[in-house]
């Protein structure tokens, strides 16, 4: 905001264009190639890598500096079309798509956004075609689903190619624990019963637990421990398209990027890696279980140290796709490099009803067929 005259300033931001080494026209990647394609003449560019490594990053070092970056208030910037000349707006989790008015792909620099860019990213690998495909057969196979819903979701919804942010954590840990182990063992117990009319005795081997205090350090290294770093997905949601072909990783390039729309990260880097020690821990556990040994374990006493610890900022390829069914917007995602599909979904309380009934009406029917049969004991 202009402090002199209290409007929005208008900025043009550095956007990068790829021009069409025959006709003129913008570029925009194509699918699964490797390349650059015009819609006009169909002529196609290669992509040029630096060659530049995929590097990790100290996760504490980035930390510091980020607390030594002084943060500006967020501010609405208006971008410039190359092609057409209009002005327009992005939202503020978006650094890349298309003008409004002509449609020419438009990528802008996310360093008035974020300090820290994206240094790797997996390609789209599928088509917008391909996705529908799976989607299409996602729907087609849902349980209790409302029947208008397949038919809206199946016409009516487009997908859309983005790139989701993500973070990626190594780290070496040593986790010193406290607990019991458990060892099943059996006693021989004598009980009465009666058997024919008469009270006789028997034996019966009856299990106890034997509960030993243990102690020790248990060690693991964890690699690209992945966490998404949008909030415009449900963390269900981006947790359960993995997993993802991450040693496929290229570095970041915005060519790939060119005619698809790309968020930058919602999801602050210490936020990220708080997420990401609960998702190990819950591995450490398993580990620690394994360490106690014998047939149960109580862990009272975890303590975790990370060292070394590293990250990396990647873009992932998403078809999305979103409607709204009976007031509710439902959002459904494909990975784009898999095909896997996961999403928001509406029941149909009549269909669970009938399920339910029905269930009931075949445990009757089963029963009485067993009473009549003879084969029912009382």
């Amino acid at each position: 905001m202009d402090k002199t005259t209290g409007e929005l300033s208008t900025r043009e931001l550095t956007e990068t264009r790829y021009p069409c080494e025959q006709c003129g026209a913008m570029l925009t990647y194509a699918v699964g190639s490797g390349q650059l394609e015009c819609s006009y003449c169909g002529h196609r560019n290669a992509i040029v890598h630096t060659g530049e490594p995929i590097r990790e990053i100290d996760f504490h070092m980035a930390l510091r500096e980020l607390q030594r970056a002084r943060t500006l208030p967020a501010q609405k910037t208006f971008i410039k079309c190359v092609q057409c000349a209009a002005q327009f707006e992005l939202d503020a989790h978006i650094h890349a798509g298309e003008c409004p008015f002509c449609g020419t792909a438009v990528i802008t620099s996310t360093s008035h956004i974020k300090p820290i860019k994206a240094k790797a990213l997996l390609p789209f690998s599928i088509t917008d075609k391909q996705a529908r495909a799976y989607y299409k057969k996602w729907i087609s196979g849902l349980w209790f689903a409302p029947g208008a819903l397949k038919t809206f979701a199946r016409d009516e919804t487009k997908l859309h190619g983005v790139y989701i942010p993500y973070w990626t954590y190594d780290s070496h840990t040593r986790t010193a624990y406290s607990g019991m182990r458990g060892d099943i063992y059996y006693v021989q117990q004598r009980y009465t019963t009666v058997e024919n009319g008469r009270t006789v005795t028997r034996t019966r081997r009856q299990p106890r637990i034997r509960w030993t205090p243990v102690s020790g350090n248990t060690r693991r290294h964890f690699d690209d421990v992945l966490i998404g770093a949008t909030q415009t997905l449900p963390r269900k949601v981006t947790d359960s398209l993995a997993p993802w072909d991450l040693e496929n990783l290229v570095p970041y390039s915005e060519a790939y990027i060119s005619g698809f729309s790309s968020e930058v990260y919602q999801v602050e880097l210490d936020e990220g890696f708080t997420i990401a020690q609960t998702v190990m821990e819950n591995i450490i556990r398993n580990d620690v279980r394994q360490h106690i040994g014998g047939d149960q374990q109580r862990i009272t006493h975890l303590h975790t140290q990370h060292s070394d610890t590293t990250f990396k900022h990647v873009l992932l390829p998403l078809w999305s796709a979103s409607f709204r069914f009976r007031d509710k917007t439902y959002r459904f995602v494909v990975n784009g490099r898999n095909g896997t599909v996961q999403g928001e979904r509406p029941y149909s309380p009549f269909k669970i009803a009938l399920a339910v009934i029905t269930a009931i009406i075949v445990a009757v029917g089963g029963l009485y067929w067993l009473d009549q049969s003879g084969l029912m004991y009382y």
